[in-house]
């Protein structure tokens, strides 16, 4: 887990609790963070609320901090490196019920944080500047990013995860220190701002848009982004938190498609539009069947461990499939399968010794039952590791030994037992 130390810089001691606080992640931006500091205090004061600007600085090796509590922040430092992790420490630093978060390179207006704040004080758990909207000043954004890469990003998002947002990776967004502690952050990196959006969404989170405007930044480097690798990192992060779209759907296809192509030509050679569908197509589709299998076993897998252990949510189907299929349903089925596949291999055999072990034509119904043992064979295995990776039904079921009287609960006190209470609600 990532861990900070808060150093007592700037403007510390704070006389009452701050409503809102404002987080920087920086790294070397000497150049523009008092800028950013400054308009952020400025805007506190005009909206009339108590509030702190904390700059969490990530590894700088210039002037970035020095600048930063001249200009009226409090400063933490976070030893691990990436934008996630400072934004996380950042957050995990301050004290404000409201956070309003932002780059320190000078590309956001932080004096306009004004309708941020008012749409979380309405109720809105995660709050989202749009750029497209607000207005993207000339040499703000690289063309790539702005017409393929955050496009393309938002629409997969928008997809995968039913939310409807125009601006996936605005850097300026604000949140309630509740929505932030439910969303349970873990990515390091940039993917840090895709991870915010998914799980507000899984969590059914109010997600609200507000526009805002983007100027080309104040530094004198290259920016800490490198779209190809930090997009990569996005979509990877997306798929990983979607097993229906990494795995089911694209498995189920293959799945499919194999079957059709085993199908198809099985009696004999199929022509469909002046294609000709013969045995070599009957391999392709028995290996598809057995890949796409494979792939939606996978997917299950990833599901069970993604609800289990990472990010408990509602799943209608997959608590159907946890409520009605058993370890046994599944070994039952890939042991049907595999016996049916190896009894087409014993016909085939008995047919080759009836040729007198010559020539024989049987391919087609070889290829079939290899397709067939291979998927059962699959499924058994697939099975025991369902088991042990989701063991509830098990101990639902007939199979927990009830012989065995339950151990006494531990004695707790009374503080204790408030607490788990507490954790319960």
């Amino acid at each position: 887990m990532t861990t900070c130390t808060r150093q007592p810089s700037g403007p510390s001691t704070v006389a009452t609790r701050p409503v809102v606080s404002v987080v920087l992640p920086c790294l070397n931006e000497e150049r523009t963070v008092g800028g950013c500091v400054q308009k952020a205090l400025r805007a506190l004061a005009d909206v009339g609320l108590s509030g702190e600007v904390i700059v969490s600085d990530n590894g700088s090796q210039d002037n970035s901090v020095a600048v930063a509590e001249q200009s009226g922040a409090r400063v933490v430092h976070c030893p691990e490196p990436g934008y996630g992790n400072a934004v996380r420490v950042g957050v995990e630093q301050s004290l404000g019920d409201l956070i309003i978060m932002g780059d320190a390179d000078g590309s956001y207006d932080f004096s306009a944080i004004k309708p941020f704040i008012e749409q979380l004080q309405d109720g809105a758990d995660l709050v989202m500047g749009n750029r497209f909207r607000g207005g993207i000043r000339p040499g703000a954004m690289p063309w790539k990013n702005r017409w393929i890469g955050n496009p393309v990003l938002t629409s997969v998002l928008n997809l995968f995860f039913h939310v409807r947002i125009g601006d996936a990776h605005c850097g300026l967004r604000g949140f309630s220190r509740v929505a932030f502690e439910r969303m349970q952050l873990e990515s390091p990196g940039m993917e840090f701002a895709s991870e915010m959006v998914v799980k507000a969404a899984k969590c059914k989170m109010r997600i609200s848009e507000v526009p805002a405007t983007l100027d080309p930044d104040g530094r004198d480097r290259p920016p800490h982004l490198s779209p190809w690798r930090d997009g990569w990192r996005h979509l990877k992060f997306m798929l990983m938190f979607s097993p229906l779209h990494l795995f089911l759907i694209p498995g189920a296809a293959l799945i499919v498609l194999g079957l059709l192509l085993m199908l198809i030509p099985f009696g004999g050679d199929y022509q469909i539009a002046g294609l000709r569908f013969g045995v070599h197509w009957m391999v392709l589709g028995a290996l598809l069947l057995v890949v796409g299998v494979q792939v939606v076993q996978f997917g299950v897998v990833a599901r069970l461990h993604t609800v289990t252990h990472r990010f408990p949510e509602p799943d209608r189907a997959l608590d159907w499939l946890r409520g009605h299929v058993r370890f046994g349903h599944g070994a039952l089925l890939g042991g049907v399968l595999l016996a049916i596949g190896l009894g087409i291999d014993l016909w085939v055999l008995r047919e080759w010794i009836r040729a007198h072990f010559g020539a024989l034509e049987m391919i087609r119904p070889a290829l079939v039952a290899t397709g067939l043992t291979a998927v059962g064979v699959q499924t058994i295995f697939f099975s025991f590791l369902v088991a042990i990776v989701n063991p509830s039904p098990i101990h639902r079921g007939r199979e927990v030994d009830r012989s065995v009287p339950p151990a006494p609960a531990p004695a707790r006190s009374s503080s204790g037992a408030r607490q788990e209470s507490s954790l319960q609600e």
